[in-house]
C-alpha cells in the first residue's frame, strides 16, 4: 500500500512538473503566433493604444471636455474650411471639443467593458466550476436559471431594468453584470465537466487533494484559455451595449463624455454638422473592431481544437 502511494505521489509530481514546463513553452509559442497573425497583432496594438490614451487623458486632451463655448459651437474639423487645429476634430452643439470628449469617453467605454467582464467573468467562472464539478441539485438550479436569463434579448432586458433603477455608471455595471455571468457560467461548467474525467484529476483525487484545490489549481489553468478568449470578445460587446444605452439616454448621462450620448447629441445636426455624431461613431467602431480582431486571434492561437482541424 505504501509503495502504491509513493508511486502515485511521484506520478503526480511528474505531472505537475510537466504542466509547468508546458506552460512556459505555450507562452513562447503564443507570442510567436500572435506576431504571425497580423490582424490580431494590429488589433492588440490599437486596443493598447486606446487604453493608454484613456489613462493619459488629462495629459493628452487639449481642452476640458466639459467646457462649452457658444462662439465656437459646431466648428468643423481642421481639414474642412472654417476648421482650426485648436479643435482638430471640431466642436459639438455647445462648443465643446470633440477630440477631448472622445479621449475622455474612451475611459467610460473601456471601464464599462473591463469592469463588467471582470465581475461577470469571476462570478460565472466560480459558479460554473462548482456546478460542473459537483453537479447535482446546485447545478440543475443554476443551469435552469441561466437558461431563463438567456431567453430574454440582452438589449431589451437591459433597457427594461435601466428604466426601473435609473441611469448612471454604477447602475449600468450592475444591470450588465446581472445577465452577463451566464456565458462564463456555461463555458466553465462545460469545460469543468470535461476535464473532471482526465487522468491528472484522478491522480490528484487519489492523493486526497482538496476539491477546491483540484478545481482552481489543477483544472482551471487548463481551461483558462477558453475563458480569456470569451472575456476578450465580451469586452467589445459590452462597449457596444453601453453605447447603445447611453444613446437611448439610459446609460451614462450628459455632460459626462460617453460615445453613445455624443452620437445621440449630434443627430439633430447630422446633415449640417456630420462630425458631431460620425467621429465618435468611428472611434467606437475602431475600438470594438480591434477588440474583436484580437479576440479572434486569441481564439485561433489558444483553442487546441482549431489547431487539430
Amino acid at each position: 500500500m505504501t509503495d502504491l502511494y509513493i508511486a502515485k505521489k511521484n506520478a503526480y509530481k511528474n505531472i505537475k512538473y510537466n504542466k509547468s514546463k508546458i506552460y512556459w513553452e505555450r507562452v513562447i509559442i503564443f507570442i510567436k503566433e500572435l506576431l504571425q497573425r497580423r490582424t490580431a497583432f494590429l488589433g492588440a496594438i490599437i486596443v493598447l493604444s486606446f487604453i493608454l490614451v484613456a489613462i493619459l487623458a488629462p495629459v493628452i486632451a487639449p481642452h476640458d471636455p466639459l467646457k462649452a463655448g457658444i462662439i465656437v459651437r459646431l466648428r468643423p474639423p481642421f481639414w474642412i474650411d472654417g476648421g482650426s487645429i485648436t479643435y482638430p476634430l471640431g466642436t459639438d452643439e455647445i462648443g465643446r471639443d470633440i477630440f477631448s470628449r472622445i479621449i475622455y469617453g474612451a475611459r467610460i467605454s473601456i471601464l464599462v467593458g473591463l469592469i463588467t467582464v471582470g465581475i461577470s467573468g469571476f462570478i460565472g467562472t466560480l459558479l460554473g466550476s462548482f456546478a460542473g464539478y459537483y453537479r447535482g441539485r446546485f447545478d440543475e438550479i443554476l443551469s435552469r436559471f441561466a437558461d431563463l436569463l438567456l431567453s430574454f434579448p440582452y438589449l431589451i432586458f437591459a433597457i427594461f431594468l435601466m428604466s426601473i433603477v435609473g441611469p448612471g455608471f454604477f447602475n449600468l455595471i450592475v444591470i450588465l453584470c446581472f445577465k452577463s455571468w451566464v456565458n462564463f457560467f456555461r463555458l466553465s461548467r462545460g469545460e469543468m465537466i470535461s476535464e473532471k474525467t482526465k487522468e491528472y484529476v484522478e491522480a490528484a483525487q487519489a492523493l486526497g487533494v482538496n476539491d477546491v484545490k483540484i478545481m482552481f489549481k489543477e483544472i482551471l489553468p487548463n481551461i483558462i484559455h477558453s475563458i480569456l478568449v470569451l472575456a476578450t470578445l465580451r469586452v467589445g460587446y459590452f462597449i457596444i451595449l453601453e453605447a447603445s444605452l447611453s444613446f437611448l439616454g439610459l446609460g451614462i448621462q450628459p455632460p459626462t463624455p460617453a460615445w453613445g450620448s455624443m452620437i445621440n447629441a449630434g443627430r439633430a445636426h447630422m446633415l449640417s454638422s456630420w462630425w458631431v455624431s460620425t467621429i465618435p461613431g468611428i472611434a467606437l467602431l475602431i475600438l470594438v473592431m480591434s477588440i474583436n480582431l484580437m479576440g479572434e486571434g486569441l481564439r485561433d492561437i489558444l483553442d487546441p481544437r482549431l489547431k487539430l482541424e
